[in-house]
C-alpha cells in the first residue's frame, strides 16, 4: 500500500493533475511514470486511459452528476500525484522538477497548492473528516484485499477541488451554518440538524453497504479564490459515489447544504497501485519494471 495515504494531513501539499500527450505510445508513457523516483511521502495515482486493456487493475471515469439545481463535472485527467511536505519551497521545487521530467509524455493540467488550516480545519472553520474511520478499519476502508497479486494494497482515489464563497457563508448566523454542516462550530458535536445537513447527506453508516472512506482533504487559495480540495480514498470507488449521489439529491430530491457557498469544479478517479519500501508493484497494470 502507499503508506502516506494513512499518514496525517501534512502542512503543505501540491496536487498534480497531468494527461498523456497524444502522441505518446500508452507504454512509452506508463514507462514514464515508472522512472519517476516518488518519495514515501507522496501519492500517485493512474486514471482510466492510462491503464492497459487486459490489466487486471480498473478504474472509471470520474460520472458527471446534475441534481435539482446543481451540477458535479468530470474533468477526469490521466495521471494525478500528490505531492506532501512540511514546507512549501521545496515542494513547489520539486513539483516543477517532476513535471519537467515527465513533460516528454505527459501534459501539465492543473497544479494546485494546498496547506493545513489550524488542527486541520475547512476554511469554514469547521473540522474537515470528524468521521474517518481509524486503524484497522481505515485500512480495511481505504485498501483492497483478497483481490490477488498486485491489486491487494491498492487504492481508488476521488480527487474534486470545490470553490467556496466565502463572504456568502459569513453573511449566515452562527446556527445557520452549524445547520448546514450538521455540527457545532463550537464542540464539533452532532445535532438534530436539518436532512439537507452535510452530515445527514454523508452519514457513512447509513448506506448499503456501508460506505466508509478516508478522507485527506485540504484547504487552499490562489488569488481571489479559495476552496477545499477534497480527496477520498477507498477500496472501490463506490462509497464515494454513493454519498456523492446523495449530496447531488439523486436519491431523494434533497440537495446537500453546502451547495449554498461551495461547489465543485473538477472531479476525477485514480487507482493507486500498491507501494512496498520504495518500490511501487505495477504487476496489475501488465507492464514489467
Amino acid at each position: 500500500m502507499q503508506s502516506a495515504i494513512l499518514q496525517p494531513i501534512p502542512q503543505h501539499g501540491i496536487y498534480l493533475c497531468l494527461d498523456k500527450l497524444p502522441e505518446i505510445p500508452l507504454s512509452q508513457a506508463i514507462h514514464c511514470v515508472q522512472q519517476l523516483e516518488l518519495s514515501a511521502e507522496h501519492v500517485l495515482g493512474l486514471g482510466a486511459s492510462l491503464i492497459p486493456a487486459g490489466s487486471t487493475a480498473a478504474i472509471d471515469v470520474f460520472p458527471a452528476m446534475a441534481g435539482p439545481g446543481v451540477t458535479v463535472p468530470s474533468t477526469q485527467t490521466d495521471l494525478w500525484i500528490w505531492l506532501r511536505g512540511e514546507e512549501p519551497g521545496p515542494l513547489a521545487i520539486e513539483a516543477q522538477l517532476m513535471v519537467s521530467e515527465l513533460s516528454e509524455c505527459f501534459d501539465l493540467i492543473q497544479q494546485t497548492q494546498a496547506f493545513k488550516h489550524g488542527s486541520g480545519r475547512d476554511l469554514t472553520g469547521y473540522e474537515d473528516g470528524t468521521e474517518n474511520p481509524e486503524g484497522d478499519d481505515a485500512v480495511a476502508a481505504a485498501f483492497a484485499a483478497n483481490k490477488g497479486e498486485g491489486l491487494d494494497g491498492s487504492s481508488c482515489v476521488a480527487v474534486q477541488q470545490w470553490v467556496h464563497d466565502l463572504a456568502s457563508f459569513s453573511m449566515h448566523s452562527q446556527d445557520q451554518k452549524d445547520n448546514m454542516i450538521g455540527r457545532h462550530l463550537s464542540d464539533n458535536t452532532e445535532f438534530d440538524a436539518p436532512a439537507s445537513a452535510h452530515v445527514k447527506r454523508t452519514a457513512q453508516e447509513q448506506f448499503t453497504p456501508e460506505a466508509f472512506v478516508v478522507r485527506r482533504s485540504m484547504p487552499w487559495a490562489e488569488s481571489s479564490e479559495a476552496g477545499l480540495m477534497f480527496i477520498a480514498f477507498g477500496h472501490s470507488t463506490l462509497a464515494f459515489e454513493q454519498q456523492m449521489r446523495r449530496m447531488a439529491g439523486l436519491d431523494d430530491g434533497i440537495v446537500d447544504a453546502l451547495f449554498r457557498f461551495t461547489r465543485p469544479v473538477t472531479g476525477g478517479y485514480f487507482w493507486c497501485p500498491p507501494r512496498s519500501g520504495d518500490a511501487f508493484d505495477w504487476r496489475a497494470v501488465a507492464i514489467g519494471d
